[in-house]
């Protein structure tokens, strides 16, 4: 009886190994999540002993005895172990995944019915990060940067003025960035999509306000032009009044040492006489109006 459901699970064992083996199994996993890569759940009474390796320019390979009940891992990350125990299900843990973890394993299984092997490519996704701006002449432009794979753009409403440029990195993510003119459009607000395996994102942006944003150095300008135009005023007013008043100290009556009762007044008959000819003119060439203004 016993044999008889040995050789029933070495048959099972042998289709499940040939139609996973037949195929190729592919993760997906977005970066920063776990990834869990399977292979066949095994009795503890067959398994010899189970191996992960990954292939690399530093291979990478986990291992269980299960006679000596012993676990070894050689070159391989902290992030990388087992999901369960392994000799009842091998199945390969790495958390958190990124992108160095991207590659083919391959799991080897040892048991009395022979070898068997399972293959696995993971591959990890990373989001992209997604901005939308717009400069003064009412250009949108769509950003999805750092993505894997390349995320896709497109706008709302659509329009026939864009243009699209994509910028490869080296650690495999693509940055897209989309251009949209909305200069002669009737629409004040235009939509950025972006379509990822990792997200669907909407940015909304008001075109308006970019022009909008030079309305508020407009306003306070006038309050501005206002107080300066104020101090001014009173400048002016200032300096008038003075002008005004030096006008009228010089354009006043003459100083008494020089009119014509001074010369006739008999006590002063050793003043020098003044030429009734000389004008009024060459009275006040030595006048300066300063010091009428210093004594003002």
């Amino acid at each position: 009886m016993a044999q008889t459901w040995s050789v029933l699970a070495a048959l099972l064992f042998l289709i499940f190994s040939l139609v996973e083996g037949s195929a190729y199994n592919i993760v997906n996993v977005e970066a920063g999540h776990e990834a869990v890569l399977t292979c066949a759940s095994v009795s503890k009474l067959y398994l010899i002993m189970v191996t992960w390796e990954k292939k690399s320019n530093a291979s990478c390979s986990l291992a269980y005895r299960n006679d000596l009940n012993e676990t070894r891992k050689l070159n391989c990350s902290e992030r990388m172990m087992w999901k369960y125990t392994p000799d009842r299900d091998p199945a390969l843990r790495i958390y958190p995944v990124n992108l160095s973890d991207e590659g083919n394993y391959t799991c080897e299984i040892a048991s009395d019915m022979g070898n068997f092997h399972f293959s696995s490519s993971l591959s990890v996704i990373v989001p992209p990060t997604v901005t939308l701006t717009s400069d003064k002449s009412r250009v949108a432009v769509c950003q999805a940067a750092a993505g894997k794979p390349a995320a896709k753009i497109s706008w709302i409403p659509a329009s026939n003025n864009s243009s699209e440029e994509e910028f490869k990195h080296g650690n495999g993510t693509v940055t897209r960035v989309s251009y949209i003119g909305w200069v002669n459009s009737t629409h004040t607000t235009v939509t950025c999509l972006v379509t990822h395996p990792a997200l669907n994102q909407n940015l909304s942006l008001d075109l308006s306000y970019s022009s909008s944003r030079l309305h508020y150095p407009l306003v306070a300008l006038p309050a501005s032009v206002a107080a300066m135009s104020g101090v001014g005023v009173l400048l002016c007013l200032i300096f008038t009044f003075r002008a005004f008043r030096l006008r009228k100290l010089a354009h006043g009556p003459p100083v008494p040492v020089a009119t014509e009762n001074f010369r006739s007044t008999p006590s002063h008959k050793n003043t020098p006489e003044v030429n009734p000819h000389v004008s009024e003119e060459n009275i006040y060439q030595n006048y300066g109006a300063g010091n009428k203004f210093m004594n003002y």
